[in-house]
């Protein structure tokens, strides 16, 4: 069927759980939550803290559609169902694109951090940096999840680590300390620079809180994908509240809002001032392992969105290829690139391409954010109630308020002069992917060629079909072609993740051996359903290509009659991509095509 069988193994759901703990905690928080401090004052918590009800209404929202049709694509596929072609692919790209950046961005990050303890290039180090990290995603999905687990395991007990001892400072438990708070009112008060700065700072805050949906991601390579989804969207919660909200929290209470060094590096400045020797070794190792942390989890995030947009003939087909680990090589590979452009662009044109490249991702994931909340308003109202297992709360009135932040959020992007460039480039970015869509659906048209009637003495028929097996019509025409019943018929199956429904449900570890599944449990009862016409028929699985394996069944079989059995045309992929009229100006022999659906619901679907 031309793919590699793969291991049986994907993320377990220790791996999960740490992913989806600490997946959203990036360099952001333990760098930029300063430059937030010092912008809003002490009450930047609550900018966090507004946030964060942002972040965890769209988790929820997610949550709820993922448990009532899990998707390998996930928000993609959602926005898809809800809204049409053209958000699913939107989506899809933007997403992808986002990560790649960001994957560019941190391993540039990273390198900084590392100049700390090495006298080397910045170049250098950012190579290295995304060499490791694509050597991993390349090793194993499983070696992914090791590394994750254990890099966001340290990010996670750092912060504790600084709750825990911040607390005892902040209440006079810690030596030679009396309970103060006084740094939330004494230099200027609780919001020194109007409570505007509250919410003008949302924009820089959001950016350094996305991360939470990679989880619903990750969970299609776990063996439970719906059991992970539903302990990803309830867990969120803790983690803004806890690791953002409590984390600034702390640190306005211990650092004084105006400090120079809080905007430099805020956890260091609150472990000097506690007296914690080796502050800026310890924090500067964590800082480090939450950029390789995000650099990591964002080159998976890539590799598996591109992934599914292969797996749904929107990207080249080639990247849905895996090797014997399971790992999408061409996928990885091809986001990694993406990084190391990124990298270089930084080194030789840091004020031009690279601030170009940053700046034209700024807002794509308030875009996806967007879109994942029309979806869910749209999408719940098509879903029967025995699928709810997780519901938004308060639906429609949470769903609304959340869309109306998101778009306020936009707006005041639009409107601040110093994030502007960030908004009109994404939006243009935005709208060169749906131009893009439009421009590949052109593809889509109906059959141009005459087809000779059938004479009815047709002696070997190859039948090329997948979901439309066994259909009336289908079974009808085949009596058009052989009016005497004694041909001899050979069905072949293409075994495509497409065609089957499996790129819909199976991350890239599982999505081959769960196709061929599919598709042998498809072969096998629609051989039952043919014999029972009285058909002498036999069949094969085929390459995932169909017209691959319409060429290596025409040569094996060697017909005088093709039928090409498809969904109608606004459903099927293989009109979409011309395979009928490719099969017509490929075989000297009629190629008949019929337009069906399902008799029934088949195997594998």
């Amino acid at each position: 069927m031309g793919a590699a069988p793969e291991l049986k193994k994907g993320l377990n759901q220790r791996q999960i759980n740490m992913i989806a703990i600490g997946g959203v905690i990036g360099a952001g928080l333990f760098v930029g939550s300063g430059v937030v401090i010092n912008e809003a004052g002490p009450g930047a918590f609550l900018t966090y803290a507004i946030t964060g009800v942002v972040i965890i209404m769209v988790m929820r929202m997610l949550g709820e559609m993922a448990t009532a049709n899990p998707s390998t694509g996930s928000f993609a596929d959602y926005a898809r169902e809800a809204l049409g072609g053209w958000a699913g692919f939107s989506v899809g790209w933007l997403y992808w694109y986002f990560w790649v950046i960001v994957v560019g961005f941190e391993a540039v990050a990273g390198a900084q951090v590392l100049r700390y303890w090495f006298d080397a290039p910045l170049w250098l180090l950012s190579l290295i940096l995304m060499a490791l990290m694509t050597a991993t995603n390349l090793f194993s999905v499983s070696s992914f999840g090791e590394f994750e687990f254990w890099f966001a395991g340290i990010k996670v007990a750092a912060i504790m680590v600084f709750i825990v001892l911040g607390g005892l400072f902040a209440f006079g438990l810690w030596p030679n300390t009396s309970m103060n708070f006084t740094n939330l009112t004494a230099y200027g008060g609780f919001f020194p620079n109007g409570v505007g700065t509250i919410f003008s700072a949302i924009v820089v805050v959001i950016f350094s809180m996305v991360g939470a949906e990679v989880a619903t991601i990750a969970a299609a390579e776990s063996p439970n994908p719906e059991q992970a989804i539903t302990k990803a969207t309830n867990a969120v919660i803790m983690r803004v509240g806890l690791f953002f909200v409590g984390a600034v929290f702390l640190l306005a209470v211990i650092v004084p809002w105006n400090s120079t060094e809080l905007g430099a590096s805020p956890f260091v400045s609150a472990f000097t001032t506690m007296g914690i020797p080796y502050a800026d070794q310890i924090m500067n190792a964590v800082v480090i392992t939450a950029v390789l942390s995000c650099l990591n989890s964002g080159l998976y995030t890539a590799s598996r969105m591109i992934f599914v947009l292969a797996a749904r003939r929107e990207a080249p087909m080639a990247l849905i290829r895996v090797n014997k680990r399971g790992v999408p090589m061409g996928a990885i590979l091809l986001s990694s690139v993406v990084g190391f452009l990124c990298v270089i662009a930084s080194a030789v044109s840091p004020d031009r391409v690279f601030l170009f490249l940053l700046n034209s991702s700024g807002a794509i994931i308030l875009f996806v954010y967007l879109l994942i909340s029309i979806s869910q308003f749209v999408l719940r109202r098509r879903t029967s109630p025995e699928k709810l297992r997780v519901k938004m709360w308060f639906f429609p009135v949470l769903t609304i308020a959340t869309i109306v932040a998101i778009v306020a959020v936009l707006l005041q992007m639009l409107f601040e002069p110093e994030v502007r460039s960030q908004f009109l480039l994404s939006l243009l970015s935005w709208a060169i992917v749906v131009a893009l869509y439009f421009l590949v659906a052109r593809r889509r048209k109906p059959e141009t060629e005459a087809v000779p009637a059938p004479t009815g003495e047709a002696k070997r028929v190859l039948v090329l079909a997948n979901e439309t097996l066994p259909a009336d019509e289908l079974m009808e025409e085949l009596r058009q072609i052989d009016r005497t019943g004694e041909a001899t018929y050979r069905l072949c199956v293409p075994a495509n993740p497409i065609d089957t429904g499996q790129a819909m449900h199976k991350g890239a570890v599982y999505l081959w051996e769960s196709t061929a599944r599919a598709a042998q449990e498809r072969l096998d009862y629609m051989l039952s359903a043919m014999k029972a016409e009285g058909l002498t028929v036999d069949g094969e699985l085929g390459d995932y290509r169909p017209l691959r394996a319409l060429a290596d069944a025409v040569g094996s079989f060697n017909p005088d009659q093709i039928v090409v059995a498809t969904l109608p045309i606004e459903e099927s992929q293989w009109l979409r991509f011309d395979v009928v009229d490719s099969a017509r100006s490929s075989y000297d022999i009629p190629v008949n095509h019929v337009v069906t659906r399902p008799k029934a619901e088949l195997p594998g679907g």
